[in-house]
């Protein structure tokens, strides 16, 4: 369990500060390895590449509840409770299946586009992906010296953490 709580702080902090506060906002500025840091984090939280990412919270905001929002549960979905139930799920996760990383980068997401840095890390989602769910197991292992204690880590600080992370970020 403490392996999954700091692999969800580690991720929810890099989604939250990092992909949103940081990167898609510019709330705030700060040196580059740790807006790199901030990027490679997020991406352990397993919801897209980075510029992705970005691109498409851009897109939200410069098209909120009107035609060209990825994930409006206002726009499109029909009327009554069926519409609402339809928005609902489409904003929530269904947005995933049908919209999630088509915003254009290089209109949305310009400044992480033209930076290497961020390019190689957007690059290097799928393997971050995979040390995002290898580092819990091996820590787990570590710290118990069975495979019972990696499955464990493994399923806590890996599955269900991401689990967590995803439905707290949509919600």
């Amino acid at each position: 369990l403490a392996i999954a709580a700091a692999m969800y702080l580690l991720t929810a902090i890099g989604i939250t500060v990092g992909f949103h506060r940081l990167l898609t906002h510019r709330s705030f500025q700060t040196q580059k390895p740790l807006e790199y840091a901030f990027a490679v984090a997020g991406s352990m939280a397993v919801q897209g590449p980075v510029i992705s990412w970005v691109s498409d919270h851009r897109k939200h905001h410069a098209h909120t509840d009107e035609d060209g929002d990825p994930h409006s549960p206002h726009v499109g979905h029909g009327d009554g409770i069926r519409g609402v139930l339809s928005g609902l799920w489409h904003a929530h996760s269904g947005w995933l299946l049908s919209s999630q990383g088509r915003a254009d980068w290089k209109r949305y997401a310009p400044d992480l586009y033209e930076d290497p840095g961020m390019r190689a890390i957007a690059r290097h989602f799928v393997p971050l992906v995979v040390v995002s769910l290898l580092l819990p197991g091996l820590l787990g292992y570590a710290v118990t010296g069975t495979l019972a204690g990696a499955a464990t880590a493994f399923l806590w600080g890996g599955l269900v953490r991401i689990f967590f992370v995803h439905h707290v970020t949509w919600s």
